[in-house]
């Protein structure tokens, strides 16, 4: 894995404004509340990556950030709950909106290798998705049902 430090904090400063501005228009957090748990996650991410590339294993960067993202929120981290409380300002799908735009970007870029995938792409998607739908309808139905809400 080829990190460049400098170009990857630029990139999640940028995502991570851009995250913060989502934050304010679609959930009303303005952004120098927002800005703590923004800094929080990006240190997070930064670490995780960086352990990646120090620790001679092969495990992706994702599993990184989730292990340390997953031991600065623990119970036994002398800061887990101003780490939580810091972060909960920051509502998940404000973090997709970069997210989306960089997989966007990055398909349009990979344009001839998506359109040697054509139609088998759709019929894969459509069945994610009304899968996770079905998946997803399924575990409420359950859940309500269990606690006799419905």
């Amino acid at each position: 894995m080829n990190l460049n430090l400098l170009e990857t904090t630029l990139v999640l400063v940028i995502s991570g404004a851009v995250m913060a501005v989502g934050n304010f228009i679609g959930y009303k957090v303005p952004i120098a509340e927002a800005i703590p748990g923004m800094l929080i996650l990006l240190v997070i991410i930064l670490a995780g990556l960086l352990l990646a590339k120090i620790i001679p294993l092969k495990i992706p960067g994702i599993a990184w950030i989730t292990l340390v993202g997953t031991l600065v929120s623990a119970p036994f981290f002398p800061l887990s709950d101003k780490v939580i409380a810091y972060v909960a300002k920051i509502n998940l799908l404000a973090t997709a909106t970069p997210v989306l735009a960089y997989a966007g970007i990055a398909l349009g870029k990979d344009l001839g290798a998506f359109k040697k995938i054509g139609w088998r792409i759709i019929v894969v998607s459509f069945a994610v998705f009304v899968g996770t739908y079905v998946g997803s309808a399924i575990i409420a139905h359950l859940v309500l049902k269990m606690q006799g809400i419905i």
